[in-house]
């Protein structure tokens, strides 16, 4: 016999007790629902979060709500699981992050006073110590891909004071960072290439480039992908207009592909 789906509900209540209803009926009557783990839906809710970044620098705000619905089913997905061990239901969940909200904005709840976002950041920092975590950095994931680790590492220690005063400063360690690296192929220029100290000068170069981006309000990871896509959509125009020619891009002169290239930019 065929389930009945709940209704459309007006209220948000409502509207994620129906998501409850249909992921219960799923996981207990779905051959493939009732198959899933942690382990087997971990990389499936990253690839879902990679979309919604997509969605959102794409400014797309329709698909916007497609993926947090679909990385909100995931979340009441991995909450049945752990119900079904025996480890905690949905309900603990959503408590357990009001509580933590609660206690973590004493300017709110309570009678601490802040001037600005960076009082709030810094007395967040304080408490997340107080709760137990031996280290500022603790909070950073390990499997972060490098770059917005490297982002967030600086993000948390400057919650604590440890950060340059002024961007002339961090723009001076870039400025060193570069000449060393420079300075490192110079070198390679007579002498064997050292590719660890090479590999080693030009993560610093990069650890104070995100530096000084996030000084100034700049997110590296947005900025780098938006290029991504903007070198993504300007390199299909050429392969198009090549196409168009009835030449391959391997049978095109650099300065013929430049034309193309300076064509898309145009666009």
């Amino acid at each position: 016999m065929p389930h009945t789906p709940p209704p459309i509900q007006q209220t948000p209540a409502k509207a994620f007790e129906r998501l409850l209803t249909v992921l219960h009926t799923l996981r207990t009557e779905c051959p493939w629902d009732r198959k899933q783990t942690m382990e087997t839906l971990r990389h499936l809710s990253i690839e879902e979060m990679y979309e919604l970044g997509d969605a959102i620098l794409d400014n797309d705000l329709e698909e916007v709500k497609k993926e947090l619905g679909d990385l909100m089913m995931h979340l009441v997905f991995y909450a049945r699981i752990a119900e079904e061990q025996g480890a905690f239901d949905i309900v603990d969940v959503l408590n357990g992050v009001c509580e933590k909200l609660v206690s973590r904005h004493p300017h709110i709840y309570g009678d601490v006073d802040v001037n600005d976002e960076e009082d709030v950041k810094r007395n967040w920092e304080q408490l997340k110590l107080k709760e137990g975590n031996k280290s500022v950095l603790a909070g950073v994931p390990s499997s972060l891909p490098a770059l917005v680790k490297a982002y967030r590492i600086q993000d948390k220690v400057r919650g604590v004071g440890f950060d340059w005063e002024e961007k002339q400063q961090v723009w001076q360690k870039v400025e060193e960072e570069l000449a060393e690296f420079k300075e490192e192929f110079d070198v390679m220029a007579t002498e064997a290439i050292d590719t660890e100290k090479a590999e080693a000068e030009f993560g610093d170069l990069l650890f104070s480039l995100i530096n000084y981006a996030r000084f100034i309000g700049i997110n590296p990871e947005n900025a780098l992908e938006r290029t991504n896509k903007k070198f993504i959509k300007r390199f299909s125009h050429l392969e198009n207009r090549s196409k168009e020619t009835g030449k391959s891009l391997k049978e095109m002169t650099l300065a013929e592909m430049d034309v193309y290239w300076e064509e898309a930019k145009k666009l």
